[in-house]
């Protein structure tokens, strides 16, 4: 029997039962429109992450005013001996380091004219600007000199200047704010940041000795430094490791009582999950076809049966083993074939909609389309073998006998 002939035989045989064929179908096009459909929101995820945290800079580190948990130890709600301005001025010392910003965060009502708004307050160092990658829109930084004097002066971002000053923004530089009734003068507005690491464009910022000083119990919760160069990083987290376990007071046998973590350690981190991410897709994908696979099988099985006198009399003109192998399982794998196609269709068209209306970003790739459909092949071989066999062991003479 010519292979063309096997190809239409079985296609004739689905289209005759439409209805059953897509039903069996169900379970291949589930699973692989779901695969399709998350790893692409998954890469897109992953790629615009992977975007921000390249975009704040290769030579930045991110100190944390607390021990590392290894896991051995048993949980500490020990007070955290904290970083300090006069550990800020040591660490702006190091040769490795260019700047320094440390970051004091607290809430508290901002009031200009007639509007009260609440807001969140960032104290920090005149460096933000510079290590957290950030554009002025209008206006300047708060300078040196007024940190070291405690200077009341604010540096809004482009959102929290909206909501202070409605949407014309323009004038906005110069403007005194009251925060905690307390007088500031507006000196800069910070350009759109479209990051979700630094939250720039929902800040107020003010100096930190003035913030510590005037707005009540702040402390220095992060601290982001940046070297002087992306090869010098490993160089300026020694450098930091050093002098704060110095001034801390730490013995050799002592733990650090805080962490540093750099850019390329986070992008670590975003990677494993993604892997972990994409072996639980293949786990689904496997799950879901292997039910599939199984309701192939029982439709094929029920096929043969309902086939019977059919492949008796085809044997009884001539028809080999082989012939009617082919056919029965060509029919399992253009089900598993098309049911994947259907499904490819289903999670880009899924995709493409939560792109447009959810607004998820969105990566597509040949990788998983490639291997839905070797997926797709496997399972109709794999499920349809036992009943094209079943359907090819069949004597015609018995064939033919059945009611």
């Amino acid at each position: 029997m010519k292979f063309r002939e096997i190809i239409r035989v079985s296609l004739n045989s689905l289209r005759a039962n439409m209805l059953r064929s897509l039903l069996t179908m169900l379970g291949i096009i589930i699973g692989v429109a779901a695969v399709i459909a998350i790893v692409a929101i998954g890469k897109g995820s992953t790629a615009t992450i992977t975007s921000q945290i390249n975009s704040m800079g290769n030579n930045l580190l991110m100190i944390y005013p607390y021990a590392p948990y290894d896991g051995s130890s048993p949980l500490s709600f020990e007070q955290p001996k904290g970083i300090s301005l006069k550990d800020i001025q040591a660490l702006e010392q190091q040769k490795s380091v260019a700047d320094v910003a440390p970051s004091a965060m607290t809430s508290a009502d901002i009031t200009w004219s007639r509007n009260k708004v609440s807001g969140q307050i960032e104290a920090t160092s005149q460096a933000f600007v510079h290590v957290k990658k950030l554009s002025l829109a209008s206006g300047r930084s708060f300078t040196h000199y007024e940190v070291d004097k405690r200077l009341n002066v604010v540096v809004l971002g482009s959102d929290a200047a909206r909501n202070i000053f409605g949407p014309d923004t323009s004038k906005a530089v110069g403007e005194t704010i009251m925060i905690k009734q307390l007088p500031f003068k507006v000196v800069g507005l910070l350009a759109n940041s479209n990051s979700n690491f630094n939250n720039s464009s929902q800040q107020v910022y003010i100096p930190i000795t003035t913030g510590m000083e005037r707005l009540g119990n702040m402390s220095i919760q992060q601290v982001d430094a940046s070297a002087t160069t992306e090869e010098n990083i490993n160089q300026a987290r020694d450098e930091i490791r050093q002098t704060l376990r110095v001034r801390h007071e730490l013995k050799p046998s002592d733990g650090d009582d805080f962490q540093i973590t750099t850019q390329t350690e986070i992008l670590e981190t975003v990677t494993g999950v993604d892997k972990v991410m994409n072996m639980l897709l293949i786990g689904v994908a496997a799950i879901a076809l292997g039910v599939g696979g199984v309701g192939i099988m029982n439709i094929m099985l029920v096929s043969v049966t309902e086939r019977t006198r059919e492949i008796g009399i085809r044997k009884a003109i001539g028809a080999q083993r082989s012939d009617i192998m082919l056919q029965f399982l060509a029919e399992a794998v253009f089900l598993s074939l098309m049911g994947g196609l259907v499904g490819v269709m289903a999670g880009l068209g899924g995709a493409k909609l939560l792109e447009k209306f959810a607004h998820m970003p969105i990566v597509y790739s040949m990788e998983p389309v490639l291997y839905s459909f070797l997926c797709c092949m496997g399972v109709g071989v794999l499920f349809g073998v036992y009943p094209a066999r079943k359907a090819s062991k069949l004597r015609p003479i018995d064939a033919l006998r059945y009611e």
